[in-house]
């Protein structure tokens, strides 16, 4: 870690980018990225939100991060989690520079590997939560990176991954995310869908799970939201489809399944409907 560092305008970092395998993409989760960070004095990122998850180390340093409106001192030894599309913040103390290393996961299964850490988007940090066992998995992670391309890369990657979320969620520090209150279940069934909306579901499938009828809780929905909750899924499903086929080279139809649609055809009928383009158009155009 920290070995192979460029410099950016707010820090230095070294970062290594995966491109997942046929059969990592057939896993619940997969590792894209994975980096280690020194921040400069001026150090500030955001207001700012991701498509992917981050899973966040505090080797050095002191820092403040925002989410939710709730700030979350930041010092050596702390773990935290990036969500996608949730706002966040975060910036250094400029006398004690952050010093991080973090791993980005995709996968429609990566937000339950990420609670496995003690961490959800209710729950976005954990005290004392990046242990020696943790960093340790990290470094062994990133000596993969220095002995170059390798036969079955792919397994050794999700090898490092699964050590890692080992050493997190054994450590005794994870611990689940706290429900949300029964009473506002109009939120709850919002969180649903945020969380699951890639995982085929369905609005009366959220209405039965929050405890009301679908169209009490459509009405409501629309109401305090300013728009139906299955406006609400398709846009959620729309806006992850338009990141991945900016930022990916997946084909049409894993992007299709990634995020939520039974099959190639009803996704590019959608996709049509919403942005006015076919799907290949779409990615041609960007």
């Amino acid at each position: 870690m920290f070995n192979n560092m460029r410099e950016d305008h707010h820090e230095l970092l070294e970062i290594h980018y995966f491109t997942p395998s046929a059969f990592e993409k057939t896993g619940p989760a997969w590792p894209i990225r994975l980096g280690a960070t020194m921040a400069k004095p001026n150090y500030h990122m955001g207001p700012v939100s991701s498509p992917y998850y981050y899973l966040i180390l505090v080797l050095e340093g002191e820092g403040t991060f925002l989410q939710g409106g709730r700030a979350f001192p930041l010092k050596p030894g702390d773990l935290y989690g990036l969500f996608p599309k949730v706002t966040h913040e975060y910036y250094t103390v400029p006398e004690a520079p952050l010093r991080k290393v973090f791993l980005t996961l995709d996968g429609k299964h990566a937000h339950s590997l990420m609670e496995k850490a003690g961490l959800s988007p209710h729950c976005p940090h954990q005290e004392g939560g990046a242990t020696e066992e943790a960093v340790e998995a990290m470094k062994q992670f990133f000596d993969l990176m220095t002995e170059g391309e390798r036969p079955h890369a792919d397994l050794s990657r999700l090898s490092c991954m699964y050590r890692l979320f080992d050493a997190l969620s054994a450590s005794g520090k994870a611990h689940p995310a706290p429900a949300v209150r029964t009473a506002a279940w109009l939120e709850k069934g919002k969180d649903y869908l945020d969380i699951h909306y890639a995982d085929g579901i369905t609005v009366e499938g959220t209405a039965r799970y929050v405890g009301v009828d679908r169209a009490h809780f459509t009405k409501e929905f629309h109401k305090k939201y300013g728009m139906s909750p299955m406006n609400y899924l398709q846009q959620l499903r729309m806006n992850e489809a338009i990141a991945l086929l900016k930022d990916t080279d997946y084909k049409l139809a894993e992007i299709a399944h990634s995020v939520g649609f039974i099959d190639l055809p009803t996704f590019s009928k959608a996709f049509r409907k919403y942005t006015g383009l076919a799907p290949s158009r779409f990615r041609a155009s960007n």
